[in-house]
């Protein structure tokens, strides 16, 4: 099993090619996000992290837009029929992904969590946890498309990655919890660990789909 390499789009290569700006779009929103949240721990909602949380809106519309422009390609012109289903559930699973981003760096705007300094090492952890998780997803659907061999490997490390950051997450609650903070200020942080952690979340979700899609594929 995951043995075969081959090219989905053998015939469609405008279509490859915007699948692949679809990944590239995670890995670019998963960067963006990261540099946000680092920036929000230092100087919450300033005009530098108004900007970066407007350019993950952009990275988030564009997404959107190449997602409707993929699933009219394949609709429309009937691409690849016999893995026409599986291809729309994958983009619409990776678009959501890239809406989860753009929700939490929303939320961390809308809201200004006060994050004490204390926490701040082990949040930018979780976030560092959850961005290469995300990444290796679009890593792993990237070589559905071209080379099952590599799906596994990058598979295996969403998998481990998103343990990770239910390790970190919980150590955050746990240290959030035992502290003196107000249990308002407490439940708000542990809501928005788990928002930051739910990115993961999906992206394990998108793995275990993707995995069943090469599954049929070497059946």
């Amino acid at each position: 099993m995951f043995h075969i390499k081959f090219s989905l789009f053998s015939h469609t290569k405008e279509l490859e090619g915007r699948i692949d700006e679809l990944h590239d779009k995670i890995i670019e929103i998963s960067m963006v996000f990261k540099k946000a949240v680092r920036l929000f721990l230092k100087e919450k909602r300033s005009k530098d992290y108004r900007k970066l949380s407007k350019e993950i809106k952009i990275i988030e519309h564009d997404a959107d837009v190449l997602r409707r422009d993929i699933e009219s390609r394949l609709y429309g012109q009937n691409l690849i029929p016999d893995f026409r289903g599986d291809v729309l559930e994958l983009v619409e699973n990776l678009d959501k992904v890239i809406n989860e981003f753009d929700e939490v760096a929303h939320q961390f705007y809308l809201e200004q969590p006060d994050v004490p300094d204390v926490y701040h090492d082990d949040l930018k952890e979780l976030v560092n946890q959850v961005c290469e998780c995300a990444e290796n997803l679009a890593f792993a659907s990237r070589a559905f498309f071209k080379d099952f061999t590599a799906v596994r490997n990058y598979s295996k490390k969403v998998y481990f990655l998103e343990h990770e950051t239910d390790k970190t997450t919980a150590k955050l609650i746990d240290a959030i919890f035992a502290s003196n903070l107000e249990l308002a200020h407490k439940l708000q942080l542990k809501t928005f660990l788990s928002e930051v952690a739910d990115i993961a979340d999906l992206a394990e979700n998108c793995v275990d789909q993707l995995l069943i899609y090469v599954i049929k594929r070497d059946i």
